[in-house]
Parts: structure tokens; sequence; C-alpha cells
């Protein structure tokens, strides 16, 4: 808005912060996406060096590296009409049920946690924070899986002769399944923090199933030992391909007998982890933010007042 002097000259109206913006003057491009992602993987870092710095935390990962430790030195025999150590059959699923757990069990019992906190709350204040939010929460889970891993497999080759790749497409693949299973479970323990109850309950909830998937997706013991109904059950989760995929990048070609068709089916390994990855990233986003905006002041005061009456933390 403008208004002329004595002379006839525009000037800005009183009130008002300067000129109008000049026609055809090209404005700076919004790119929200890349302030997301910046934003996203600042907080991750922040993250993850805090658990680096937490003793409890990570002495809770190092326990599953020495757990396998033991299993790999405790268990014996082949793998069935095969020379294959059952031991090296057993690590493949192992690390394969470690990457799981890291998105499945983890993740959803930090959301829960932080929401509790009221994370959720201060992130529906916050312009892109629920992106922002996940994008941390998967670069901390992604390099604690995979560190997890690398830990895995160089302590039981060094130390109990565990297996490894055996050549450049061997390690190709243990990429690309890591990659692929982290991204389908990753998201879907978003989704699934967004809507489970406190951390206590959330664990309860959780436990049971993640539990059950292990034992009956081929994990430990080779999955054609299994009824059929039960393996078809278990086909329909992620658990059982990414351990198929990893053991064939670390087991010999001849344990394929032990796998159903005698085949390691990795173009389906990839469908099946890709599907699961979009699927999660559909739900993830539209739930978490759905638990964001049901937060309120009044809901966080009678959560933290109901935990300080069952004695969870001091009033």
């Amino acid at each position: 808005m403008t208004a002329t002097d004595g002379t006839g000259t525009a000037r800005p109206a009183t009130g008002t912060d300067g000129p109008a913006p000049q026609h055809g003057v090209p404005r700076p491009p919004h790119r929200p996406a890349r302030r997301y992602w910046r934003a996203g993987l600042l907080r991750g870092r922040i993250e993850l060096g805090q658990l680096l710095r937490n003793p409890k935390e990570m002495s809770g990962h190092l326990t599953n590296v020495i757990v396998a430790l033991v299993l790999v030195s405790w268990i014996s025999g082949d793998v069935p009409d095969t020379e294959t150590p059952m031991a090296h059959l057993v690590l493949a699923g192992f690390a394969a049920y470690l990457l799981f757990q890291v998105g499945l069990l983890n993740l959803p019992q930090m959301l829960v946690t932080e929401r509790e906190e009221g994370t959720l709350l201060r992130l529906r204040a916050t312009p892109g924070g629920i992106p922002a939010y996940l994008i941390a929460k998967s670069v901390l889970i992604v390099v604690v899986a995979v560190g997890t891993l690398v830990l895995l497999l160089a302590g039981t080759a060094l130390l109990a002769d565990g297996p490894l790749p055996r050549d450049p497409a061997g390690w190709l693949t243990l990429l690309w399944v890591t990659t692929l299973g982290l991204l389908a479970v990753v998201p879907l323990g978003a989704a699934l923090g967004a809507v489970l109850p406190n951390p206590r309950e959330a664990l309860a909830l959780i436990v049971l199933p993640v539990m059950a998937l292990l034992f009956t997706s081929g994990a430990i013991f080779p999955i054609t030992s299994l009824p059929g109904p039960v393996q078809q059950v278990a086909s329909v989760f992620p658990l059982k391909w990414m351990a198929q995929g990893l053991r064939s990048a670390l087991l010999p070609d001849a344990a394929r007998i032990a796998e159903p068709g005698g085949s390691w089916e990795l173009p389906m390994v990839a469908l099946v982890l890709a599907a699961w990855a979009v699927a999660g990233f559909l739900l993830a986003i539209p739930l978490l933010r759905r638990a964001a905006r049901r937060e309120s002041g009044s809901r966080l005061s009678a959560r933290h007042h109901k935990a300080a009456m069952s004695g969870a933390f001091p009033a």
C-alpha cells in the first residue's frame, strides 16, 4: 500500500515495512524437504553421541554380540544333507534377528518413551518436526544396527570361525539385504511406536510376537523343518526374508538345500522387503502426526501425575 507526497512521488504508507516486492524479481526457492533432512540429520547425530556416552545403552547392544558368540561356540553339527556348520546358519539368522529387533523392539520403545515425556507435543508446534524426527530416529537406528552387525560378524569370524561373504557378490548381497531389511522394519517400528500405550505395556505387547517370529522364521534352525502352514505365515513377515538373504550372503551355495525350493529366492527377498518398506513409510508419518495432534498439555500433565502416583518418578 502506498501514498503520494506533494510532488506526486509514491512512498510507503505509514505502518508498512517498506516498498512492496517488485514484480519479476525471483524469490529464493522454498526447499522444506532439504531443511527437514538437515534438521533430522543434525538431531540424529546428537542422539547418536548421547547413546555412545551412555554405558547402560551400549552394554545392551554388546550383550547381543556376546550371546551370538556363545551360540556359535556351543552349537555343533552340520545343516542336514550339507557340510555347512549349523552354527553358521544360526549366526546368519541371529544377525537378521538383531536388525529386526533394533527396528521392531528398540525403536517403538524409544518413541513411546519420548511421547510420554512430551517430545511429540513439542514437535507439533515445530514446522516439519515430525519428518525431521523420523529421519533422526532412522539415522540412529541404522547406525546402531549396522554397527552391531559389523561387530557381530567381525567378532565371530575372529573368535569363533564365523562366516563372512566369500566374494564381492556376497558382500554386495549383504549390503543390499541389510539396507532393504532396515528400510522394511524402521518405518514399521515408528508406526508401532505411534500407536502403542505407555513404555511398560508397549514392551509386553511387542516382545511375544517378535519372539514368535524368531522361532517360526527359520532364523535359528532350517525353516524346512517347520510345518507347511507355519512356513506360509512366516513368509508374510520380513524377518524370514531378511534371514534368508543374509544366509545367501554368508553361507556357501550348498546350503541352499535347506531353503524352501532349494533356492535363495533373492528376487523374492527384495520384493517382500521393498513392499514392507513402502507400507511402513506410508503408515509411519501419518500415524506420528496423528499421535502429535492428539497430544496436549493436559494429557501430558495427566500422564505425569499418574506416573508420579504410581511411583514411576518423583512427583
